[in-house]
């Protein structure tokens, strides 16, 4: 029963988060909306999501000061600064708890020779791919997202 429990913990480990995909989603929302507050109920409507995981979501972006949110009246989320000054590295780091590489949780046989030596070069690999990753994603503002947004034309589509 231990190996079972094993293994469904490393599984659920090893599935990609979608966290910052929501995460995006909900702040390309706040700045389509230009400063109107939005409550999570609205906001898990269009991720297509239920509200107490965009609340959750909306805790880490306050926690990183990326939003603003209001109880009361007026009550709902906004964008703490503009879009321009918002950018996707901002995004992820806010909302990952993990890095996006990681490596098995269990030890390879260290008997072996590509078992003896793998982690070290993986860790390298990793680290390497994931600075690059980031570096990419500080490239793209949430501004210039919401504008690849309105000019795909979906946005009034509905």
């Amino acid at each position: 029963m231990t190996n079972v429990i094993t293994a469904v913990t490393n599984i659920a480990r090893m599935r990609a988060s979608c966290r910052f995909a929501m995460a995006v989603h909900v702040l390309t929302v706040l700045a389509y909306k230009e400063g109107d507050a939005c409550t999570s109920s609205m906001l898990a409507n269009s991720v297509n999501t239920n509200a107490v995981i965009i609340r959750r979501l909306l805790l880490s972006l306050q926690r990183a000061k990326l939003i603003e949110t209001r109880k009361g009246a007026g009550a709902g989320s906004r964008l703490s600064r503009s879009p321009k000054r918002i950018n996707l590295a901002q995004i992820y780091r806010a909302v990952e708890e993990h890095e996006a590489f990681n490596k098995p949780s269990g030890k390879p046989n260290p008997a072996c020779p590509v078992g003896h030596c793998i982690r070290a070069a993986l860790e390298q690999i990793f680290t390497s791919a994931q600075l690059a990753m980031e570096q990419d994603l500080e490239k793209t503002t949430l501004a210039g997202l919401i504008e690849t947004v309105k000019a795909s034309g979906c946005c009034d589509k509905k």
